[in-house]
């Protein structure tokens, strides 16, 4: 058995709802969190036990049911600059760049793949606000997209606990760009309206970009794919990749042996970039690499 006092077939038919849906697979390590993780969706639509939520997930076809426990399968772990070294390393390195190289059609296009409750994205909507003046007439889109329902809906919200807030946000920004209610740290609307949160599927659905990206963040969300679905998922991210643009993976995460669609960056540590078409020489780029 598996874990936990289901049957076996009962995570298994879980664990398939998950990979069907989102592309996810669950490791060893994570299987025992699924009964503890689901509890809040059982007792919400009055069911006792995980056979019970399986049984009622054949014969139900009840879309809410579907999409609350697949929700709760997830991931969502996030926080405001994660690896603050890859923001100052972005801001000073990468976003030099293609300012350079977009300067005639003065449009930026960030996505974040896998987005959750939408730190990572409004973390680089406030870096990019403190550079106003370098973006002044550009048109500058940021999008943020994930799976899960839930977390997108939070993430529009923009409301965030006094945990969440304080972590990895400095005490400055917090105070700039959001304003301390009853219910927690609500983003204030100019920062809201800087970035478009939608709930997609990347293995299926193709990311509301006006532009191809420039900027793409998929961080340690392909650890939970398998061979065949992280392939699948980077061929989705090539495909809406500007020529010269830059892919930023999460730190235990690399593209050997795992694509030829991208490359790791030669001049910008920790980056990557599209295999077919890598960044041309630039003197920004290379005095960051030195």
């Amino acid at each position: 058995m598996m874990g936990g006092t289901a049957s076996e077939s009962a995570y298994r038919v879980l664990m398939g709802v998950l990979e069907s849906r989102t592309g996810q697979t669950l490791s060893p390590n994570r299987i025992w969190r699924i009964e503890m993780s689901l509890k809040p969706v059982m007792q919400r639509h009055g069911i006792g036990d995980l056979d019970a939520l399986v049984a009622a997930l054949v014969t139900s076809n009840s879309r809410q049911l579907l999409d609350d426990t697949v929700d709760a399968m997830l991931n969502n772990e996030t926080y405001f600059y994660r690896e603050h070294s890859v923001f100052d390393d972005i801001a000073n390195s990468a976003l030099e760049y293609i300012h350079r190289i977009n300067l005639r059609e003065r449009r930026l296009t960030i996505w974040h793949c896998g987005v959750s409750t939408g730190q990572e994205a409004y973390s680089m909507a406030m870096l990019l606000a403190e550079q106003d003046s370098k973006w002044a007439g550009w048109r500058v889109d940021i999008v943020g997209t994930d799976v899960s329902y839930h977390a997108v809906g939070r993430a529009r919200v923009g409301l965030y606990s006094q945990f969440e807030i304080q972590r990895g946000l400095p005490v400055q920004r917090m105070v700039r760009w959001f304003d301390q209610t009853e219910a927690g740290w609500l983003a204030k609307a100019d920062l809201r309206r800087r970035v478009d949160f939608s709930v997609q599927n990347m293995l299926i659905d193709r990311p509301p970009l006006a532009a191809p990206a420039d900027l793409i963040f998929c961080r340690n969300l392909l650890l939970y794919f398998s061979l065949p679905m992280r392939q699948k998922a980077f061929a989705r991210l090539r495909a809406v990749a500007a020529p010269q643009s830059f892919l930023i993976l999460g730190a235990g995460e690399t593209v050997l042996g795992q694509t030829d669609q991208f490359v790791a960056s030669p001049r910008l540590r920790g980056l990557y970039e599209p295999a077919d078409q890598q960044v041309r020489h630039s003197p920004i780029a290379s005095q960051a690499a030195a």
